[in-house]
């Protein structure tokens, strides 16, 4: 049967898109506000590894039975996402944009962790594929979204602390 997976897979697409348009509006509405962006080198090698893991999704998984194990702490990701997305409203973007004077939210799952949305991210990288039962594509792409996240929360954290928001 492959109707759950065709559905699974294009819940997460049309989430991922939707989120794009979010964020580029939420980008240039931060903009006109003064906000600017930083470190914008890793961006877009983060879009192409969000695209080629949708991508590689729609070959592997098609037809693919679902592990309901995974496929309930994916489910209770998009929850922990939308919570993030309610606690940042228009501040939320994919790219670090940093507005001078704006203070860090502490509320919502921020009072936490520090970065609550990579974390999230990491665990989607990884139930997702492993809810289709692909456990080498999940460790493949965890392994590299560390590396680009790695890369980018040290460039947040140095621009949250120039711009005095971190303390």
């Amino acid at each position: 049967m492959m109707w759950p997976s065709i559905v699974l897979l294009t819940f997460v697409t049309l989430q991922r898109l939707g989120e794009l348009v979010l964020a580029r509006r939420n980008t240039a509405a931060l903009r006109t506000r003064g906000a600017r962006e930083v470190a914008p080198e890793h961006y877009p090698l983060m879009v192409a590894l969000h695209a080629v893991w949708i991508i590689g999704l729609w070959l592997l998984a098609p037809g693919r039975p679902i592990e309901p194990f995974w496929l309930a702490i994916f489910m209770g990701l998009q929850a922990l996402r939308l919570w993030v997305l309610a606690t940042l409203k228009d501040r939320w973007t994919t790219r670090i944009i940093i507005q001078p004077g704006a203070p860090l939210i502490r509320s919502g799952p921020y009072r936490f962790l520090r970065h609550p949305n990579y974390a999230i991210v990491a665990g989607e990288i990884a139930t997702l594929p492993l809810a289709f039962g692909l456990p080498v594509f999940a460790v493949v792409f965890s392994l590299f979204n560390a590396a680009i996240l790695h890369v980018r929360i040290k460039a947040e954290n140095a621009a949250l602390e120039s711009a005095m928001i971190l303390k």
